[in-house]
């Protein structure tokens, strides 16, 4: 069966600029077959809860003062409407026409560049609470036995406002939370991530929640815990990769 996954997409650069999570993810489609990929990104935050029913998602460059080689950048996957009528209904979610914005192609462009998997967004319902953002992802869980990956894209962390040079080391107050989280998610300490707001530097790594939002979604939708990549980007851009098998 198939995990559920976090993935940290970091800047939109991800896409063009060979860095070790860029070669990661790369790697890491390698070695999944899935039927479809139902994604949670969160750059599609909502109140409530919405479902993309497009059979062929428009590619969104949600984004501002990058290259033009980066504009140009297409992921034409297509969607799964009879996927999204179904997520729909079982999740109480609205469905609508949306394409698929940077935190979604960006990791899958990497990951599936044939763009030959269905894909299906859903949003990240920011009025909900750490706990719903659990348990809808435990609502997602059953699509793993049907061959349908389910990933959450954020970022371990997510202060843009501090970043670096691309080179630059990790400073401290990044290392204390996302060793933390770390710690934590492979004890299997679940309760304790939903007040993750209360880890080692969690205001300063996420001045917004909607980053590390969507590894609460996988998180619910997965078993035990286990990190598949860690580098730093930037400086403060922890690109972290969790799977939850």
């Amino acid at each position: 069966m198939l995990p559920s996954l976090f993935i940290s997409h970091g800047s939109p650069m991800l896409a063009l600029t060979e860095t070790p999570a860029h070669d990661f993810l790369g790697k890491l489609g390698q070695t999944l077959s899935p039927k479809a990929i139902v994604v949670v990104s969160a750059h599609w935050a909502s109140e409530r809860l919405l479902v993309s029913v497009s059979q062929r998602p428009e590619t969104i460059h949600d984004f501002g003062g990058f290259p033009r080689e980066l504009y140009e950048c297409q992921y034409p996957a297509p969607g799964d409407p009879a996927l999204a009528l179904r997520l729909a209904r079982k999740l109480n979610a609205v469905p609508v026409e949306r394409g698929l914005d940077h935190g979604a192609w960006v990791p899958l462009s990497l990951m599936f560049p044939a763009a030959d998997v269905p894909v299906v967004s859903l949003s990240l319902p920011v009025s909900g609470s750490n706990q719903d953002l659990m348990e809808l992802g435990e609502k997602l869980a059953a699509l793993r036995e049907e061959g349908v990956l389910v990933i959450g894209s954020g970022s371990l962390t997510h202060n843009l406002s501090e970043m670096q040079e691309r080179s630059m080391p990790m400073p401290t107050w990044v290392g204390e939370f996302t060793d933390w989280i770390h710690e934590t998610l492979t004890a299997g300490e679940r309760r304790a991530l939903l007040d993750w707001e209360a880890a080692p530097q969690a205001r300063r790594n996420h001045p917004t929640p909607e980053h590390f939002q969507p590894l609460l979604v996988a998180m619910g939708a997965g078993g035990k815990a286990s990190r598949l990549h860690h580098s730093v980007e930037h400086g403060v851009l922890a690109m972290d990769v969790y799977a939850f098998a």
